[in-house]
């Protein structure tokens, strides 16, 4: 209840407004694009407190250092390592396989700095832990941020991609210079051959 209501009180003050509802689904990988901005973290956990969803995100390691570590990790907070394969897919596989209940936030992009592409990490995660991934979202030209479409992913990448694709369309990060073409490179690859 206090979740909620502090959910409620920073979108107002922000003025941004919740659109839709949450996913009846007990488990699933939400998407969060566009991510352009460190402000896209508080308008996701707000908009997640106000509808009544727990969420686990991902940030770099570096965030979790001192104090502010612990505060992050009450919020969600799951630190990855940088620069280094950690085998960060299965261990949320894993993760999903024991849980009876688990919403984890990946950014598509990566980063909050341009890049051509998504990287495949929400999709092979999705796909090996046999959950749906949720279309997340924060339009900055519109102020209004939610939950979408539920997607259970296919054996057709392309067709998947295209649903995102069609989705993320109309949708505008706070920078919109440093949105990307939504497409994965493994999709200009299988095109190559």
């Amino acid at each position: 209840m206090i979740r909620r209501s502090i959910g409620r009180l920073v979108l107002r003050l922000a003025r941004w407004k919740a659109e839709g509802s949450a996913p009846t689904e007990q488990k699933y990988v939400l998407i969060a694009a566009p991510h352009t901005s460190n402000w896209d973290l508080l308008y996701l956990l707000a908009l997640s407190f106000h509808l009544g969803v727990k969420v686990s995100w991902l940030g770099k390691d570096s965030l979790f250092r001192g104090p502010m570590g612990f505060v992050l990790r009450r919020f969600g907070g799951v630190p990855v390592p940088r620069g280094k394969r950690s085998g960060m897919v299965e261990s949320l596989v894993d993760q999903f396989q024991r849980a009876e209940s688990l919403v984890i936030v990946i950014p598509a992009e990566a980063t909050r700095s341009y890049t051509d592409h998504w990287k495949s990490g929400f999709y092979r995660v999705a796909v090996a832990a046999q959950v749906p991934i949720v279309c997340g979202y924060l339009d900055y030209q519109h102020r209004v941020g939610g939950f979408g479409l539920v997607v259970q992913p296919t054996d057709d990448l392309d067709a998947d991609m295209a649903v995102f694709r069609s989705f993320y369309a109309d949708k505008q990060g706070k920078f919109p210079e440093q949105v990307g073409e939504v497409r994965m490179r493994s999709e200009d690859i299988a095109k190559s051959l």
